[in-house]
């Protein structure tokens, strides 16, 4: 029988997803699975039992949790040679990959879409501070995801996040920093970077059609214009970001910035390391179930199933 390993984070947005697990084991049965079911009880807990179920080759790993738990998955995924299908159940508050795959976070809902198993593969960003699924960020809203209180995430779900966005539409970041794609340089100060590989960042629409299997990915560059920011992350949000002034978008293979240790990166909507950062695409490096809907931003794939 295929053998796949359950990784879950039980403190995962509102935390009842424990209470499901009896649908996910009865869902890995109808599909004759083999299964086993492990709880991360700390913060990079996922990561190790990623690695150690790669090590175990299984066939399938089932991740429930959010954009942070799903990351450190992909982070063991990657210690080792063995790459198993990635099915995802999200769980979390914000959840910015599954919304892009089309994942939703009813648990049940989400179950029906592994049971149809429409596999694609997608790329990966790895980079000086690891690997990520879909974005590395730095400026202004990124970090609401994990800077939000988690009694304000318990009690409020996204309301939370919008309360806390409040607090920043006041306070403008100006960061120095050189960005260095394959076709030029951008040297000045900027509200915000964002290195993406998705349709949102957190909870907004950045990239309207986004694909994700071209071996490339969008850096989406925000100039720092005094009283003007705000309402130019409002606009690319509407519209393409090519058009709006002070915002550049560049689709490239590879990018570095260079940027002062002071400042903090949000990596897949958690905390990162400070200071420079290298990225550069894996094509189609991990093989993902999504939801019919999202298939139009997989078009590079010879067959998907």
């Amino acid at each position: 029988m295929p053998k796949c390993i359950v990784i879950y984070n039980p403190v995962s947005g509102k935390r009842t997803f424990e209470s499901h697990i009896r649908d996910v084991t009865n869902t890995l049965e109808s599909m004759e699975y083999e299964y086993d079911v492990k709880r991360s009880d700390y913060p990079q807990h996922a990561i190790s039992l990623s690695e150690e179920a790669c090590l175990q080759k299984v066939d399938m790993l089932l991740v429930a949790g959010g954009d942070g738990t799903m990351n450190e998955c992909l982070n063991g995924m990657f210690k080792t040679s063995h790459r198993p299908l990635v099915a995802y159940i999200p769980t979390g508050t914000s959840c910015d990959l599954a919304k892009t795959l089309g994942i939703p976070k009813n648990i049940k809902k989400a179950l029906q879409i592994i049971q149809e198993k429409l596999e694609v593969s997608m790329d990966v960003v790895a980079s000086t501070q690891g690997h990520f699924s879909y974005v590395a960020a730095l400026g202004n809203y990124v970090d609401i995801s994990y800077s939000t209180p988690e009694t304000w995430k318990n009690n409020l779900g996204y309301l939370a996040y919008v309360l806390a966005g409040v607090k920043q539409f006041f306070r403008i970041k100006k960061i120095p920093m050189i960005v260095r794609l394959p076709d030029e340089n951008h040297n000045g100060r900027f509200s915000l970077v964002l290195l993406v590989n998705s349709k949102r960042v957190a909870s907004f629409p950045v990239i309207n059609r986004p694909i994700l299997d071209d071996g490339k990915l969008d850096v989406v560059l925000y100039r720092y214009i005094p009283f003007l920011n705000n309402i130019m992350f409002v606009l690319s949000f509407l519209f393409d970001p090519k058009v709006i002034p002070g915002v550049k978008r560049h689709v490239v293979e590879h990018a570095s910035v260079e940027v002062d240790t002071s400042y903090r990166w949000t990596i897949d909507g958690e905390s990162g390391a400070k200071g420079p950062i290298e990225v550069r695409i894996l094509p189609q490096a991990l093989r993902i179930i999504i939801n019919q809907k999202s298939k139009k931003y997989f078009q590079n794939q010879d067959s998907q199933r």
